[in-house]
């Protein structure tokens, strides 16, 4: 469990109000939910498994996780093909 400042829980408006300051005094026009995205948006492109970020997000199952997230995926695919060109020419040199 995430505790306040003062060892209690953090009630939803009592965060709310702490995230609106901070925004405030760092000049963030972003959401608290973009920072979600973006954990997990970056966790996928540094090859993170996708059922350990979907797990992280308390996600159902991959499946949403691939949906929401499958905008990242295209790179991953161009990681795995380099990576299946490299055994090969390894292979084929060797």
């Amino acid at each position: 469990m995430l505790l306040a400042p003062d060892g209690g829980p953090w009630w939803p408006s009592n965060f709310n109000r702490t995230w609106q300051r901070f925004k405030g005094q760092q000049a963030l026009t972003i959401r608290f939910h973009d920072l979600r995205h973006s954990h997990a948006t970056q966790l996928l492109a540094a090859g993170v498994h996708v059922k350990i970020v979907s797990e992280r997000l308390g996600h159902a199952s991959v499946g949403i996780t691939l949906d929401v997230y499958s905008h990242a995926l295209p790179a991953l695919q161009e990681g795995a093909a380099a990576l299946i060109d490299a055994g090969l020419r390894a292979a084929l040199a060797g």
